[in-house]
């Protein structure tokens, strides 16, 4: 299953986009209001759990300077990649978009196709107004 995020325009250099997604506690500002919880578990890996779903683990597993973070599970019974991709259009101004990609049973798929679309647009929306 692969999804993506819009594509969102940001007010910031590709740079300091990076930086900021790169540090994993500011994922924290990005979440949905209904998160009923958020722990970092070290420098590169983080629990988080939305209201009525189980507990998700990411970790960072690949790290490309200036345009690319790659976040996958870090544990647990899926397997999947969060990937942000930072591209940029001047030197004030980026675009980002979050792409999920998990290889999941076709009732699992369906059942989780829909929040996980909701979560990345929403992550994807909340950068702009996070950093």
């Amino acid at each position: 299953m692969n999804l993506e995020s819009p594509k969102v325009k940001v007010e910031k250099s590709q740079e300091d986009i990076f930086n900021f997604l790169e540090n994993i506690k500011n994922f924290e500002s990005l979440m949905p209001e209904n998160i009923s919880k958020f722990e970092l578990l070290s420098d590169d890996t983080f629990l988080f759990a939305l209201s009525g779903m189980p507990e998700i683990t990411l970790k960072k597993k690949e790290v490309i300077p200036p345009n690319k973070i790659v976040l996958g599970a870090a544990g647990g019974k899926i397997d999947f990649e969060l990937v942000g991709n930072i591209n940029k259009i001047d030197d004030a101004s980026s675009e980002v978009q979050l792409e999920f990609s998990g290889d999941f049973n076709p009732m699992m798929a369906m059942m989780i196709k829909g929040p996980i679309k909701k979560f990345i647009e929403t992550l994807a929306t909340s950068i702009p107004k996070s950093i």
